[in-house]
């Protein structure tokens, strides 16, 4: 599966750095299962410029984004939603987990992760 590149808007790569050193603690329990291809050998980055936003987590072979919903979000399902179709419009598919369950069912999200690659994939 060949990725094509998204543009993205060249301010947010300051701004994408500053998120990756002041990850929240269920970013970083994630990141830690994500990173070196350590679900089914794909590549994730995070904290990823997508259009004029910036993702949780990207990967760009399956176009695939993972949001974690914590505290930041709430109150914001709008414009969460709004700004999830303009991303899918680009054609990035979504997974979206609370922090909670992060917290309480890391290894749950990792199977929805590779059930997802796997349905995604065939």
């Amino acid at each position: 599966m060949k990725s094509e590149i998204i543009q993205y808007n060249p301010k947010l790569k300051e701004i994408a750095n500053q998120l990756r050193k002041t990850m929240t603690l269920n970013e970083i329990l994630l990141w830690e299962q994500l990173k070196g291809k350590k679900i089914l050998g794909y590549d994730f980055h995070r904290q990823k410029p997508i259009g004029n936003y910036v993702i949780d987590f990207y990967c760009p072979e399956l176009k695939l984004a993972i949001e974690i919903d914590g505290d930041s979000h709430s109150g914001k399902q709008e414009i969460d939603e709004k700004r999830q179709k303009k991303i899918e419009a680009m054609g990035v598919s979504f997974l979206r987990f609370s922090s909670l369950d992060v917290m309480t069912n890391l290894t749950g999200i990792c199977e929805s992760i590779k059930d997802w690659i796997i349905e995604n994939t065939k």
